[in-house]
């Protein structure tokens, strides 16, 4: 869904702000340290409910403030006002929608589906699984509509085997019961997630193609333990494995996304600007699949565009994004590598970041650009 407005308030460096940002292309330029970041995280935080920047959300309120507000109109028929609301005192991000508070974190993901390119992207090559998974998790979240379900019940069954596995006599019986209930949602987390990368693969590699040429860079799924065996066999033969490490060592919840090119990690291999146009590619991959299997648009937060990319590369990365016709907020310290590289159609919003001497930085409209009329 398109934001159609913005209301930022004690949203660290950042002076309270409201805009009507482009529905297309929206560019942040400023220097360092002067905020374009922050803009950023106040829609990520919007719409997963948690700082790409710090682990505490407290640490993203200004300093002078209490709290930290941040409000964005969708647009819809009727619009669709989101909020959060933190306060630096307070245990917990309060959440609303429609006017009405909601609880489950859930529907805030489901209601502003976004993706996230930014220096922390490359660790989907070279992280831990963790991250892998949560970007597999993500896309079959929004196109599978039982997957939230499965995958709770499954962490449930999986917090109780671990906290049996941890004490010092198991209760038989106990174990296998959430052994059963584990192997029931943990199959089906994985039938759905190996439903979802079928239908991922191939537009990750149109994707890709359209970037950058590497025939033989691979994308697979692996499931988390032995694909010749039932979990539940896994899950029964491990026991006495498991106790001794105190915790579950397979099942869905070590899944990962293997990505290699030939024989080797993709990590090993590419230069860093060919790292940033894979990660780029499994984004905006996603955000296409959502899209022609919903129908709902997606997000891109694109924090310091022409790093690690040449002007070629950049010129590439634009022209694909405008003609997935979608929403993005894209940020640099140079003006005229952000502004140059789009086609002569499309029309961008330009905002400019100043730093003010009191230290705060205030966003403030530089320029409609239509470049149809130039």
């Amino acid at each position: 869904m398109l934001i159609e407005r913005l209301a930022f308030t004690g949203l660290r460096n950042l002076e309270a702000l409201d805009l009507a940002p482009s529905p297309g292309i929206n560019l942040i330029v400023g220097c360092n340290g002067s905020g374009k970041t922050s803009l950023l995280e106040g829609l990520h935080i919007l719409g997963m409910g948690r700082s790409f920047r710090t682990r505490q959300l407290k640490h993203a309120i200004a300093h002078e403030s209490d709290e930290m507000t941040l409000y964005a109109r969708l647009c819809g028929e009727p619009p669709l006002p989101i909020g959060v609301r933190r306060a630096r005192d307070a245990a917990e991000l309060e959440m609303r929608m429609g006017g009405e508070r909601v609880s489950r974190l859930s529907r805030l993901i489901e209601a502003l589906p976004l993706q996230l390119i930014n220096p922390d992207a490359f660790r989907l090559l070279e992280g831990a699984p963790a991250g892998r998974r949560e970007f597999l998790d993500w896309g079959v979240f929004h196109v599978k509509h039982d997957f939230y379900d499965a995958w709770r019940r499954a962490k449930r069954a999986l917090k109780h085997r671990n906290a049996l596995l941890r004490h010092g006599r198991m209760d038989a019986n106990s174990l296998a019961a959430w052994e059963q209930e584990l192997t029931l949602w943990g199959e089906r987390v994985d039938v759905l997630r190996r439903e979802w990368m079928a239908s991922f693969v191939p537009v990750f590699e149109e994707t890709l193609g359209r970037l950058i040429d590497l025939p033989e860079l691979s994308l697979r799924y692996s499931r988390g333990w032995d694909k010749q065996r039932s979990l539940q066999e896994v899950l029964e033969q491990g026991r006495t494995a498991d106790q001794l490490m105190g915790f579950t060592q397979n099942g869905p919840q070590r899944a990962d996304l293997r990505i290699r090119l030939g024989r080797r990690p993709a990590v090993e291999v590419l230069s860093r600007g060919q790292q940033k146009l894979v990660v780029s590619a499994l984004k905006l991959a996603q955000g296409r699949l959502l899209e022609q299997s919903t129908g709902r648009s997606c997000l891109y937060l694109v924090d310091d565009l022409p790093a690690e990319l040449d002007a070629e590369h950049r010129r590439v990365f634009c022209r694909l994004l405008e003609s997935m016709r979608c929403q993005a907020f894209i940020t640099s310290v140079e003006h005229d590598a952000l502004v140059g590289p789009w086609e002569s159609h499309t029309p961008i919003a330009v905002f400019h970041v100043k730093q003010a001497s009191s230290g705060t930085g205030q966003l403030v409209p530089k320029a409609q650009i239509d470049f149809t009329t130039e």
